[in-house]
């Protein structure tokens, strides 16, 4: 599984930084067009939850919870679609909330698990996604050069952060994989 799991933490990472770059070079473009692309996504991802809240077997606890999602993704994405500023200023709120909640997760799994690779890493990219979704719930919509610079800031951080933990998860992969060779080989007689 981690042979496979690095190359994705790569290639998000490669994406993160390739996308803050162009969020810093076209700040006002990116951000129209990341709000409508938002909108969409919010239209697409709450279709496909209320459709799966009724198709998958999951318990009833889980429908409940893919309804709603779902739902909700669903009238964020007409409040998106009626006004521009309306889903400029909700996908400013996602983000926000979006880096806070990868924040703590990231920090807390990294804290809680000492045998990670770059755990530190970890750490560091959860505390500092924190405090960029508390910068971006603070002022949403105070500026969009603000936003835009925050999240294109942070973007490329994130990704040069997630391109350096592929490479340690990589390493562990390799040395997961060294172990197992010395424990199912063949005892020399």
């Amino acid at each position: 599984m981690l042979q496979h799991l690095w190359k994705s933490a790569l290639l998000s990472g490669i994406l993160a930084v390739v996308l803050g770059v162009m969020v810093l070079v076209w700040p006002a473009i990116t951000i129209v067009v990341a709000a409508i692309f938002f909108g969409a996504y919010l239209l697409i991802s709450g279709i496909s939850q209320v459709v799966f809240a009724f198709s998958l077997h999951v318990s009833a606890g889980g429908r409940v919870l893919l309804f709603l999602s779902g739902a909700a993704a669903l009238i964020l994405a007409v409040l998106c679609f009626r006004s521009l500023q309306d889903s400029i200023l909700l996908l400013a709120i996602w983000i926000g909330v979006g880096f806070i909640f990868r924040g703590v997760a990231t920090a807390v799994s990294a804290i809680s698990d000492p045998t990670l690779p770059g755990r530190g890493w970890e750490i560091f990219i959860g505390v500092i996604s924190l405090i960029a979704g508390v910068v971006m719930l603070a002022s949403p919509f105070e500026s969009l050069a603000t936003l835009s610079l925050v999240v294109g800031i942070w973007l490329v951080v994130i990704g040069v952060f997630e391109t350096v933990s592929a490479f340690g998860i990589r390493k562990a992969s390799k040395n997961m994989a060294e172990w197992r060779e010395k424990v199912t080989a063949p005892s020399p007689e």
